[in-house]
């Protein structure tokens, strides 16, 4: 009886030590998320995607396929950032103001100008993603 006590104690000790690292390893990530967000480089096309904290399928969706578009056609081209913002973080405030958003948005910036692609984005991502990844490259060629 005192082993399985101790074996529970132990268990939920590292279920609780294991939870808390993954919360920290989260801080962490989206801290230095912030720094890289905000430098100001007018030499850069970024690639926002804005979300909330619950995200349909569609949702999901868009933001998938604009990171691997960016990844895969401009893995080589540090000038070329793909950028994912949960308009719930009150650090991302001054951006989420900047480009009105009040919920979903994929925007592509680069220093003053920006386009934002949410509706074509959104109404082609599930069913004709390929006209999105079109889409995409077109807009940050633009820019380059």
């Amino acid at each position: 009886m005192k082993t399985k006590n101790l074996l529970s104690i132990a268990l939920i000790t590292l279920i609780v030590i294991s939870c808390s690292n993954k919360e920290q390893t989260a801080n962490n990530e989206t801290k230095s998320n912030a720094i890289e967000i905000n430098v100001d480089d007018a030499s850069v096309t970024n690639v926002y995607y804005f979300h909330g904290k619950h995200r349909c399928k569609t949702c999901i969706a868009v933001s998938d396929l604009a990171k691997k578009t960016i990844e895969e056609h401009y893995a080589d081209n540090n000038k070329v950032k793909f950028v994912e913002i949960d308009t719930s973080d009150k650090q991302f405030a001054d951006l989420v103001d900047k480009y009105e958003v009040s919920w979903n948005a994929l925007i592509i910036t680069k220093g003053t100008k920006h386009i934002d692609i949410t509706e074509q984005a959104f109404a082609n991502a599930v069913n004709r993603p390929e006209e999105l990844v079109k889409l995409l490259k077109d807009e940050v060629n633009k820019n380059l």
